[in-house]
């Protein structure tokens, strides 16, 4: 600190300096700005609450305030809670010293006022609330862990708007924390600066936690390195996190975002999928998001949040009014509550089905989608920051987890990423979805299911017609597999509407589906096939594949499988 505001170091002094900022010699003038990555429990606010009250009341500002004006000294952190702890420090570095007491004029619950004409403010790390003051100087408490719904990066706007208030009064910027992950401000601080050749009036250090608290129990370091070693390199050995990486890069997600579309109807005939994160109401976010499957893309149709505090079933009731808009009976979301989201839903006619991957599976299936730019986003800021904001975490096993970072949310980002993946993820949907297309095309029409398992079978009595009805099963079966699972036979070959009783009938595959005598009557096709149906079947009743060559035969057939 005595470097920070410009003194001369003795010997000692500037040896401590040079372990901790890697630099020779102090910069003999006022800095710009410090920074400081040091280790949890290394006393890093307490010394900056001294620092700020030595600027606050004991430097002159006069000259730098107009008349009348106040300097304003705010201690930011990613909540009022968190920056109350600076405060608490400074408020008691004036009450109990006898010099600087007597400049206490008024204290409140997030102000202190000085006869020096500079007041102490709490406020949360946003960039909206600290535009428009005269700073004197900042602390700016734990930025590493800066979060915010509005922005994705939050610590960058924040201190664009911040030093504009210091350039007037050549205010000293002092940004201390805790290492995290490798980026933000204070990462890119650190490996600009954190050198013999940084910018004299930035000086970064870098500490762990026992060597700025030796007091700190040696036990309590082993045991949390024992416990998680990449956690407690950054919390207590002052190590950037190498095991959290960003999960999706922005310019990829951003291309996959429609601008200006913030939410599509629904439209007749379409096919849509849902999926929720319920909550509780009283921190989290519930959110719902609806997306439907077009030629190879997925594309989100609509978003809905409800920020807490919320009643939950009155949000229940609403999204379920949603869900019926779009025509859908079924939605998926994660295991909440227990049985709370299924009877809640079911009450207003929608199943509650739990996804069968969890939170972390989701977002890895989600990311290639995104890559590909297989799917159509909506243009919704919350998302977009709350998917920038997500971290990859690898542990020792090499197994990634993907969630939110501390302080940050992902209810809307877990919403869409739940039902773009599990629309790809439904294969008798989207094998419904690609034979519905082939059906309204005129150029490749497609004949009814029960038409096409009736040829199939009845065509097996040969070694070749076995060989084509494997080779036609095999090339739809692979198809599907495309899509990320196996075909159900039911897909293809669906259960006729009756089947035979008789043993005899169940002897021949065609008498299964064979039509009623009131639909089809048993003209036309070859005499020789008609008595060797009659044959296998054990009885004299004409069989559908007597009638196969018929016109007759074919229409009743066509209307038959309509009805079905």
């Amino acid at each position: 600190m005595v470097a920070i505001v410009g003194e001369e170091l003795t010997e000692d002094e500037r040896e401590v300096f040079h372990a901790l900022t890697g630099r020779e010699r102090e910069p003999l003038e006022p800095c710009e700005e410090f920074w400081g990555a040091i280790g949890r429990s290394g006393g890093k606010t307490r010394a900056m609450a001294v620092l700020a009250a030595y600027i606050a009341g004991c430097v002159d500002h006069r000259d730098t305030l107009a008349p009348g004006e106040r300097g304003r000294l705010p201690t930011l952190a990613a909540s009022t809670a968190q920056a109350s702890q600076a405060f608490n420090f400074v408020s008691g570095v004036f009450s109990t010293s006898p010099n600087l007491k007597e400049l206490l004029d008024r204290e409140t619950a997030d102000t202190i006022s000085l006869a020096s004409g500079v007041d102490v403010v709490i406020r949360p790390a946003s960039f909206r609330t600290i535009r428009g003051i005269t700073a004197v100087a900042v602390i700016a408490d734990e930025i590493a862990f800066w979060r915010s719904d509005d922005s994705a990066n939050p610590d960058t706007e924040i201190l664009r708007a911040l030093r504009p208030a210091l350039a007037t009064t050549g205010g000293l910027l002092a940004a201390i924390s805790s290492p995290h992950a490798k980026r933000g401000e204070l990462y890119t601080t650190f490996k600009r600066h954190f050198r013999p050749t940084g910018d004299p009036l930035i000086p970064v250090a870098k500490a762990p936690s026992p060597t700025m608290n030796p007091a700190l129990s040696p036990r309590v370091v082993d045991r949390a390195f024992e416990s998680d070693p990449e956690a407690a390199s950054a919390e207590y050995g002052a190590e950037f996190r190498g095991d959290i990486g960003v999960f999706i890069a922005r310019d990829v997600l951003e291309s996959c975002v429609a601008r200006g579309v913030v939410v599509r109807p629904p439209l007749a005939g379409m096919s849509y999928f849902a999926f929720t994160d319920p909550s509780g109401g009283s921190s989290d976010s519930m959110t719902l998001a609806i997306a439907h499957l077009e030629n190879d893309r997925t594309v989100l149709d609509c978003i809905a949040e409800r920020k807490a505090p919320f009643s939950p079933d009155s949000v229940v009731i609403e999204f379920a009014e949603t869900l019926k808009a779009y025509r859908v009976s079924t939605v998926t979301g994660d295991r909440y509550a227990c049985e709370w989201p299924r009877e809640r839903f079911s009450a207003h006619g929608i199943t509650y089905q739990p996804a069968e991957k969890n939170k972390s599976e989701i977002y890895l299936a989600f990311l290639p989608m995104l890559n590909s730019g297989r799917v159509d986003l909506l243009d919704n800021a919350g998302s977009i920051v709350q998917f920038l904001g997500l971290e990859r975490r690898t542990s020792r096993a090499g197994r990634d987890t993907i969630d939110h970072a501390p302080n940050a949310h992902d209810d809307v980002a877990n919403a869409i990423a739940g039902v773009m993946t599990s629309a790809t993820d439904d294969t008798p949907g989207i094998i419904a979805f690609y034979i519905r297309r082939m059906r309204s095309s005129s150029a490749s029409p497609m004949r009814p299911r029960s038409t096409r398992q009736h040829s199939f079978r009845c065509a097996a009595r040969t070694a070749r017609a076995r060989r084509m009805a494997a080779t036609a099963f095999a090339t739809v079966s692979t198809s599907a597999v495309l899509f990320g699972s196996s075909l159900p036979t039911s897909i293809l070959y669906a259960a006729p509407a009756s089947r035979a009783s008789s043993p005899k009938e169940s002897q021949h595959d065609c008498t299964e589906s064979r039509p009623s005598d009131a639909t089809v009557r048993p003209s036309g096709g070859p005499p020789s096939e008609a008595r060797r149906c009659r044959r296998r079947a054990g009885g004299d009743e004409p069989k559908a594949c007597e009638a196969r060559g018929s016109p007759e035969g074919r229409r009743g057939r066509v209307r038959r499988d309509s009805a079905a």
